[in-house]
């Protein structure tokens, strides 16, 4: 039965074609080996395994056809696969079912940030901001914001940028005194670094982080991009010290992965709107996926179960 994933219910019986976020082999506590996989379509993911030692780990990224079972291990549900092959050009998969991506196209979510920058009144910010984007490239256009967790879509960097700018505008307009275009600045170049942080390919699916996000992570490395920016176009001064605050603070705490909190209020608020619009991305998902009255699973990222609740009076 080909269903959506996000519909998948314990002791379903499933067959269809899902696309490869991760496949390993491993060894279990008695030696015999098995395949572990995350596989996904655009409604969401589930964990997936195949008592096969035999078996060949398919390659992330690609489509296969899968049969099995749905069952229940440590609360969370898992497809116990009973048979796969790859997908194949005779087969009639629609690829868009599969793949999550951003609710816009990346033209959309550019024109809004270009005409962002295009309404800054300080030259300074608008060279910086656009040759940040400039060393950022062409993979912006399709590069996800997250490996598992919030955006981890399609061009869910752009769709993360451009939804914090929005609420930006409306705590802009309810706190005057704030600096709105350092704050504009700071959303869209708070992750630009997350390109060379993880390894993704061109649907979005990230693999793993590569070496310099072990290694360094985006938020160092921005900072190191903005002062390489902020020397292309030759911008000096405290304007580009705010700027790195902004990128190395925006998590918060030591915790979150932040070396300094935000110390002034642009820094703070950024720091607000990205957690709010990630917890907002990742809750909506988990609505979507749960039925109304009901509970999910416990979230790991929130540490918490979440309730959908009857919004509609009459309903329940």
């Amino acid at each position: 039965m080909d269903i959506s994933v996000s519909l998948l219910e314990t002791n379903m019986r499933f067959e269809g074609f899902l696309l490869v976020r991760s496949a390993d082999q491993r060894t279990g506590s008695n030696g015999g080996k098995y395949l572990d996989m995350n596989l996904t379509d655009r409604t969401g993911e589930i964990n997936c395994k195949m008592w096969d030692g035999t078996a060949v780990p398919p390659q992330s990224g690609t489509v296969i056809k899968v049969r099995g079972l749905v069952q229940e291990y440590n609360g969370r549900k898992q497809l116990r696969v009973e048979k796969m092959r790859p997908a194949n050009d005779m087969d009639a998969f629609d690829l868009s079912r599969l793949v999550p991506c951003a609710p816009e196209t990346p033209d959309v979510y550019r024109q809004e940030i270009e005409a962002t920058i295009d309404r800054f009144a300080s030259e300074d910010l608008k060279k910086i901001v656009r040759e940040m984007l400039r060393l950022a490239g062409d993979d912006i256009e399709w590069f996800p914001a997250a490996q598992r967790l919030h955006h981890a879509e399609r061009t869910g960097l752009l769709h993360h940028t451009t939804s914090m700018l929005r609420t930006a505008e409306h705590i802009i307009q309810a706190y005057p005194f704030l600096h709105g275009d350092l704050l504009r600045a700071g959303v869209i170049l708070h992750d630009l670094s997350k390109i060379t942080e993880m390894k993704s390919d061109t649907l979005g699916n990230v693999t793993d982080y590569t070496r310099d996000g072990l290694l360094v992570g985006h938020l160092v490395r921005g900072v190191a991009k903005l002062a390489e920016a902020a020397r292309n176009v030759g911008v000096t001064g405290e304007i580009v010290v705010l700027l790195e605050h902004m990128i190395i603070s925006h998590h918060g705490i030591p915790e979150y992965g932040s070396p300094k909190p935000p110390m002034f209020p642009e820094a703070e608020v950024l720091n607000w709107i990205d957690t709010l619009d990630a917890r907002m991305n990742e809750m909506e998902g988990i609505m979507a996926r749960v039925p109304a009255g009901a509970f999910s699973e416990k979230i790991w990222s929130l540490d918490r179960r979440l309730y959908h609740p009857h919004y509609d009076e009459d309903a329940e």
